[in-house]
């Protein structure tokens, strides 16, 4: 299953192994490839060996070959994302090969639906057109050889690849596609989101439902069914995270960071910790940020709440506020005028917990992002 994925909101690190550059796209691998290349090859070796009556040895030959082969195709396919995407001004981060087939993820979202369309189908294009090669390869070849097995099988591949991905909802291309024609309609690129992700989670339930049904009816191998139970449950998840995702985007002209985050309270280097909280207490605003300031009051450090909650309580008027804070130049800054897309574009890049909110050269604020998640996810708050 090829997929492409959209900008990131949270930190995730990606698991594999960078194995280089394909037109100047980063190329991973994920650790899973290993289990589908397991799986694959003993799948097509026994296949192989039945219909070519070849040995073990060269049928698990084959196998691999074919596994290659069809990691080939899954390459090209997300190229085409790739490439037309560049095209029209999206950066690309890399492309990943996992279990599943693969998946494009791109720095930012289509800037229009027209373009939303095209990089979705660039890939489902190139799948088409391998396949309609792999055919013509096999009505050209011998009947029963090796090549006219590999070109056969690269065929069936592509054009599930082909059709599948092109099947009308979120994560799949044909989801991206269903959007982008929502988002034309209604000039909403978050309803078509949701709209396309609904009708993804329809998508995964009908897989379901046909792969237990032909596994029943024998027109299945019942070893495959364990892997396309799986491929209908990441649908399935996947979806979801799109409609989540949509309900979290409509949210960003919320975030005002002159009223999210919390204001600060200035303190001299080596103020005893119990001393600093007292006048946090004390004062306007007892949910201040505590930042400490050098001899010649510019701020430099701020107070770790975690760090500062962990001493004891009879040691904090002995221990300075130093001793649990951390430098400010070890945090991203955010201005305070930035607008809520571009609040999460820095929040993407430069993942955290806590953010300097700037004006000019001043420190104005700290944004928490506990803060940040709470009025994205209202419901998840209340649920909590």
């Amino acid at each position: 299953m090829e997929q492409t994925r959209q900008p990131r909101r949270r930190p995730d690190p990606r698991p594999g192994l960078t194995v280089g550059r394909v037109f100047g796209v980063p190329l991973h691998l994920n650790s899973s490839m290993v289990l589908l290349t397991l799986l694959v090859t003993v799948l097509y070796a026994e296949f192989a060996r039945r219909q070519l009556d070849l040995s073990q040895l060269a049928g698990y030959l084959i196998g691999f070959g074919f596994v290659v082969s069809l990691l080939g195709s899954v390459l090209l396919h997300e190229l085409g994302h790739a490439l037309t995407a560049r095209r029209y001004g999206i950066g690309v981060r890399g492309i990943t090969l996992e279990l599943l087939g693969g998946y494009t993820e791109m720095d930012r979202d289509a800037p229009s639906p027209r373009v939303d369309l095209l990089v979705s189908l660039a890939g489902p294009a190139v799948s088409a057109v391998l396949g309609a090669l792999a055919v013509a390869a096999t009505l050209a070849l011998p009947d029963r050889t090796l090549a006219n097995q590999l070109a056969f099988q690269l065929a069936v591949s592509n054009v599930i690849v082909a059709v599948f991905n092109s099947l009308p909802g979120l994560p799949l291309d044909g989801g991206r596609a269903l959007r982008a024609a929502v988002w034309a309609l209604t000039d909403d690129r978050h309803r078509g989101t949701e709209v396309a992700g609904w009708v993804g989670r329809a998508v995964a339930v009908g897989t379901a439902a046909l792969v237990t049904l032909f596994t029943l009816t024998g027109d299945l191998a019942p070893l495959a069914l364990p892997l396309m139970l799986l491929v209908a449950f990441t649908l399935w998840r996947g979806a979801g995270q799109s409609i989540r995702m949509a309900r979290v985007s409509r949210r960003f002209p919320l975030i005002d960071l002159s009223r999210l985050s919390r204001p600060v309270l200035a303190v001299p280097t080596g103020t005893p910790l119990a001393e600093a909280q007292r006048r946090r207490a004390d004062g306007a605003t007892p949910g201040a940020a505590l930042v400490v300031t050098d001899s010649a009051g510019r701020p430099v450090a701020l107070v770790d709440p975690a760090a500062a909650d962990a001493v004891p309580a009879e040691r904090r008027p002995w221990l300075a506020v130093d001793a649990v804070a951390r430098s400010l130049a070890d945090l991203p800054a955010i201005p305070v005028g930035l607008d809520g897309e571009r609040v999460m574009e820095t929040v993407q890049t430069h993942p955290g917990a806590q953010y300097v909110v700037t004006s000019g050269e001043d420190v104005v604020g700290i944004l928490h992002i506990a803060d940040l998640a709470r009025l994205l996810e209202p419901q998840r708050k209340m649920n909590t």
